[in-house]
C-alpha cells in the first residue's frame, strides 16, 4: 500500500476517497481493491445498517435501498384565537416524516466495495455514528470522468485546497467518531482500506491524527427496514442514469470491459433511444443520419464544458435531443435513460421514489436523506410535448366534422417556399441545354470554362462559358417523395383550393389524418405526392375526374393532371427516381416536356419534415393548434 503515501492514515490503515453515486468511481474501488489486498474494509455507514446494506446486496442487480425511520419533532405553539380561525394546526398535521436511506447501487462506490470484500468473505465495518436525524451534506464536485487519466491520490489532493470544514455538531462528531473507531480496527487487523466521501477524508484524517477522542453517548435509532425500488422511479435513486447503470451491471455479468461506460454508454443509449424511435413513428420519423449524431455530440460536448463538466446529465441530453431532433425523438431517449433491464422479484415491500420524497406500500410518504450523498442536484425543466393517450385520440376521431378541413398555415408558407426553390432549380435546368463555350476575347462572360481551356491548352487561348437566359416558365410542379407509392398506405387523396393569390392549387396523396390525432381537431398526415398549380386556378377534383381513369398509379394521375392543367410546356417533377418511359409518354401525350429535379439533391432532414403536415378540423382550430403541434 505504499503506493498512494498521501491518502495512508498509517502503515495499516489506507482511505480512498470517492464521489458517491459515480459510476467512474465503482470501477477504480473495484480496481484499487483488486490491487491492494486488505483484511478488513471500513465503510462510513453506522453499524445500524450493516444487517439491512449487506442482505440488500445479496439480490444485486435488483435495485433496493434500506431505508431508516427518524422521530418526528412536534413544535409547540401558544394557542391564540387567532389560530382556530387561519387553521395553523392544520399545517401540523400535514408536516410529512423524514427518513434517512443507503441506496443499493451498483455504481455507488460504497456499495461496489461492499459487494466485492463479500463475495472475497472480507471482514467488513460500519464506522460512522448513530445518529437519529442525518444531516446531509452535499458540495459541487468536480466530474469523476477525470479518474480516467488521474490517479485516486492526485484526484484527491487536487481538491484538497478547495474541500470546505465540517460544520460543528453533528458532522464533525461523525468524523472524530469515524476516526476513532478506525484507531479500533488498526489493533485487530494488520491492513484496512477505508472507502469514504471525498468531502469527509480529510478532517477524519485530522481527527486520526489529532486522536480526538468522541461524544461517547450515541444517539437511540429505529430499526432499517429493506424496499424494493419502483422501476419507473429508479432516476430518483440512482447516481447514473438507469440504462448506463444496467450497463455496468450488464459488464460486470458478461465479464465485458466497462472502463469507458459513463461515455460510450450514452452512446449506446442513444442508438437505443433511436431505433424505439424509428419503430414507434414509422416513416414520419426523422432521419437520425450519422452526421445528424456527430452534430448532435459536438453539441452535447459544447453544453456539458459550460456546465463544467466532462461527462453529460440528463438535462443537457434531452435538451439537446430537442433542439437537433424535435420533442418526440427527446421524449423516446428519456424514457430509455430511465429504463434498467434488471428487473427481479424480490421478498420486499416496493416504494415509489421522488425528488427527495418515497411514497410507502401504505401510501404514506417521507422525505428522504441519502446517508451517502454525491455532487449537488439541480432540477430544472424541459417542456416537451408528448404523444396523446389513446383514449384522447379516439375522443377526438369521433368529435371530427368531415364537413371542415383546412390547414396550418405555417406549414403552407414553408411547402410554397420549397416548391419555389424546386421551380428555380428547374428553370436553371431549362438553360443548361443551351450553355456554349466560346473563345476569350474581351469579357469573362459566365465564369471561365476550366475543360474547354484544358482541351485547347496546346493553343494557349482561354475559353469562357456562355449561359444564356433561359427560355419558359414553370407554373406547376410535381413531388413524388414516395415512388412508387403504395395506395394502402396513402389511403387519402384530395385536392385542395388556395385561400389567397399567394398559395397554389393543391392535389395531393397522404396518409390517413384521422389515424394519428395530436390534438382536439388537429390530425397529423404524411405527404406521399403532391401536384402544385401557380398561380392557383380552379381545376375539378384530379381524384374523380375521368379523364384520368386510364391511368394505374398514384404518381401518374397527378402527372396526368399536372400535364392537362399547366399552362406551360415543361413541368418540374422532383423523385428519387428520373422519369421512366411511362412518364414521359404520359408528357408526350399532353405535349408536354417533363424537367427532373433529383430529389438527392435536398437535405433529407428537410424533407422528411416538409413530407409531415397538419390537418384542422376548421379555421378556429387555428387559435390555439401552435399548443399541440410539433414536428417528429
Amino acid at each position: 500500500m505504499n503506493t498512494f503515501p498521501v491518502l495512508r492514515f498509517s502503515d495499516r490503515i489506507t482511505c480512498l476517497p470517492i464521489i458517491h453515486g459515480s459510476g467512474d468511481c465503482a470501477v477504480e474501488v473495484r480496481r484499487f481493491l483488486l490491487t491492494h489486498p486488505c483484511d478488513c474494509l471500513a465503510v462510513p455507514l453506522p453499524p445500524s445498517f450493516q444487517t439491512g446494506v449487506e442482505r440488500a446486496i445479496e439480490f444485486l442487480p435488483t435495485i433496493s435501498l434500506v431505508v431508516q425511520p427518524e422521530p418526528q419533532t412536534f413544535a409547540a405553539q401558544e394557542w391564540t384565537p387567532e389560530s382556530d380561525v387561519t387553521g395553523a394546526d392544520e399545517d401540523d398535521d400535514d408536516e410529512i416524516p423524514s427518513a434517512s436511506y443507503v441506496p443499493i447501487d451498483p455504481c455507488q462506490g460504497v456499495v461496489a466495495a461492499l459487494r466485492m470484500a463479500m463475495q472475497e468473505r472480507i471482514p467488513r465495518a460500519f464506522i460512522d455514528r448513530e445518529t437519529a436525524r442525518f444531516e446531509v451534506l452535499t458540495a459541487h464536485l468536480p466530474d469523476p470522468y477525470a479518474l480516467k487519466q488521474v490517479r485516486p491520490d492526485r484526484f484527491a489532493a487536487a481538491l484538497l485546497p478547495s474541500i470546505p470544514r465540517l460544520p460543528a455538531g453533528q458532522p464533525q462528531d461523525r468524523a472524530v467518531t469515524m476516526a476513532a473507531r478506525l484507531r479500533e480496527l488498526e489493533e485487530r487487523y494488520e491492513s484496512i482500506v477505508f472507502v469514504c466521501s471525498i468531502m469527509d477524508w480529510p478532517w477524519i484524517r485530522d481527527a486520526y491524527m489529532d486522536r480526538a477522542q468522541p461524544p461517547v453517548a450515541e444517539e437511540d435509532v429505529e430499526e432499517t427496514a429493506i424496499y424494493a425500488a419502483d422501476p419507473k422511479t429508479l432516476l430518483f435513486l440512482l447516481g447514473e442514469l438507469p440504462y448506463i447503470t444496467g450497463l455496468y451491471e450488464r459488464a460486470r455479468n458478461e465479464l465485458d470491459d466497462d472502463e469507458n461506460l459513463s461515455v460510450d454508454g450514452v452512446k449506446a443509449m442513444l442508438l437505443a433511444a433511436r431505433d424505439r424511435y424509428q419503430d414507434d413513428l414509422g416513416q414520419r420519423a426523422r432521419k437520425i443520419s450519422p452526421k445528424l449524431l456527430r452534430t448532435y455530440f459536438q453539441y452535447v460536448r459544447n453544453l456539458s464544458l459550460i456546465d463544467r463538466q466532462f461527462t453529460p446529465d440528463l438535462y443537457t441530453l434531452i435538451t439537446a435531443a430537442r433542439q437537433i431532433a424535435g420533442d418526440q425523438f427527446a421524449i423516446h431517449l428519456a424514457e430509455t435513460a430511465g429504463e434498467y433491464p434488471f428487473v427481479g422479484a424480490i421478498p420486499y415491500p416496493t416504494v415509489q421514489l421522488g425528488k427527495r420524497r418515497a411514497r410507502f406500500p401504505d401510501e404514506s410518504l417521507a422525505e428522504l436523506k441519502c446517508r451517502l450523498p454525491g455532487r449537488a442536484i439541480s432540477w430544472r425543466t424541459c417542456r416537451l410535448q408528448p404523444k396523446p393517450p389513446k383514449p384522447s385520440q379516439e375522443e377526438w376521431q369521433m368529435r371530427w366534422n368531415p364537413f371542415h378541413q383546412c390547414s396550418w398555415p405555417l406549414e403552407d408558407l414553408a411547402i410554397e417556399k420549397f416548391r419555389t426553390h424546386v421551380k428555380d432549380v428547374a428553370l436553371a435546368l431549362l438553360g443548361t441545354d443551351l450553355a456554349r463555350s466560346e473563345k476569350f476575347s474581351a469579357s469573362m462572360k459566365d465564369g471561365l470554362d476550366i475543360r474547354e481551356t484544358l482541351r485547347n491548352w496546346h493553343t494557349g487561348d482561354l475559353y469562357v462559358k456562355v449561359l444564356p437566359p433561359s427560355r419558359g416558365a414553370l407554373d406547376c410542379v410535381v413531388m413524388l417523395f414516395d415512388s412508387p407509392a403504395d395506395p394502402r398506405e396513402y389511403p387519402w387523396r384530395v385536392t385542395w383550393h388556395a385561400e389567397h393569390h399567394d398559395e397554389s392549387t393543391l392535389a395531393l396523396f397522404a396518409t390517413e389524418y384521422r389515424g394519428n390525432m395530436v390534438g382536439p381537431g388537429i390530425g397529423q398526415a404524411t405527404y406521399g405526392g403532391a401536384l402544385f398549380l401557380f398561380p392557383p386556378r380552379a381545376v375539378p377534383d384530379i381524384w374523380h375526374d375521368p379523364r384520368f381513369d386510364y391511368v394505374d398509379t398514384l404518381e401518374e394521375r397527378l402527372l396526368a393532371a399536372a400535364c392537362q392543367h399547366a399552362r406551360e410546356r415543361h413541368i418540374a417533377i422532383l423523385s428519387a427516381a428520373p422519369p421512366g418511359p411511362a412518364w414521359r409518354q404520359i408528357a408526350r401525350r399532353y405535349g408536354k416536356k417533363l424537367l427532373h429535379v433529383p430529389l438527392g439533391k435536398f437535405s433529407q432532414e428537410t424533407v422528411q419534415q416538409l413530407r409531415m403536415f397538419h390537418v384542422l378540423n376548421g379555421t378556429k382550430v387555428r387559435s390555439y393548434a401552435a399548443e399541440f403541434i410539433r414536428k417528429a
